[in-house]
């Protein structure tokens, strides 16, 4: 059954009663398919009216649709021979970070990202996509591997931002995130990194110091979640119970519409119609087609080559306009 978001309930109604006529159409022999496709239309028009002028705030609730595709669907979908390698060789394996080497469309590559889970079982095996210190080292580990065989790394980002339990930080969180950004800031293999839902805070953005930055359509990326941002500068306001998360959300730019203009990303997947979650195959094949579309592009870089591009995109950054 499908789940809808709050903005969609105009959605909900018209297609339940196409889902009402299609029964009523089987149990009781009644022709109604001439109504059943004008409602059709209808509801195809009201998607697609509807998710032309999503707010940021709901973008954010698109990004976190529990139906938006995950690592494990990617992978199944895209790449074959995938090995999962575990451990960061210092404590332990950390699940909310998922990766190892696979062939990608007759490529070999290395290709490692946030898992959330799909259910409550699996969201607590995985920690809904947040990361410990040894899910980055482990991430450190495979980036070296790719660049000693020379495989392009992919990296798939969707996690609300790095665990930031007492644990955690005990075993060093922020040493971990800011040595696998500078890892992945000096690669000598060729780094492809796509936004596929929440891009949050420093644990999306040390999966994504890369030559190419992509990013869903419905898919967000900023330096702190919307809530989180509303809590510190709004704290009257959230002790009061109103919910200053959609200010947040638009002053902070978060889309990946803003990011593209404001040069942080370089491409923008578009999604099918009603967002990822409604045609996951469909979106997971257009994801594969966009990274190697990059990957054709960057492979015959040297890798002092790679670093010198990823450095000038890193720092053009901010700089836009500026004599």
């Amino acid at each position: 059954m499908r789940t809808y978001l709050d903005f969609e309930k105009p959605i909900a109604e018209l297609e339940g009663r196409i889902n009402d006529l299609r029964q009523m159409d089987t149990a009781e022999d009644v022709n109604v398919s001439e109504e059943i496709k004008r409602l059709e239309g209808r509801a195809e028009k009201l998607v697609s009216d509807t998710y032309a002028k999503l707010t940021r705030w709901q973008k954010t609730s698109v990004a976190r649709h529990a139906a938006r595709p995950h690592f494990r669907e990617y992978v199944a979908d895209l790449f074959e021979d995938f090995t999962p390698l575990s451990g960061d060789r210092a404590y332990g394996e950390d699940l909310a970070i998922l990766g190892g080497p696979a062939r990608f469309r007759g490529r070999s590559v290395m290709v490692l990202g946030h898992e959330k889970g799909h259910d409550t079982d699996s969201r607590l095996k995985h920690n809904f996509g947040m990361a410990r210190p040894e899910g980055y080292r482990k991430s450190i580990r495979l980036m070296e591997m790719a660049e000693r065989f020379n495989l392009p790394v992919i990296t798939l980002v969707d996690t609300p931002g790095a665990y930031p339990g007492l644990g955690a930080e005990e075993r060093g969180q922020a040493e971990a995130i800011a040595t696998c950004t500078e890892k992945c800031l000096g690669l000598g293999a060729p780094v492809i990194s796509v936004i596929v839902g929440e891009g949050g805070s420093g644990g999306a953005v040390a999966l994504a110091g890369a030559n190419r930055v992509l990013m869903f359509e419905h898919a967000v990326y900023s330096v702190i979640s919307p809530e989180g941002c509303a809590s510190i500068l709004w704290k009257d306001a959230a002790s009061k119970g109103d919910n200053k998360a959609p200010d947040a959300a638009e002053a902070m730019r978060i889309s990946a519409q803003d990011l593209l203009e404001l040069k942080v990303i370089d491409e923008i997947i578009s999604e099918p119609l009603g967002g990822a979650h409604r045609d996951p195959k469909t979106a997971i094949e257009r994801l594969g087609d966009a990274v190697e579309h990059n990957i054709h592009d960057l492979e015959n870089m040297s890798p002092d080559e790679l670093r010198r591009q990823r450095r000038e995109k890193f720092l053009t950054i901010g700089r836009n306009g500026l004599a």
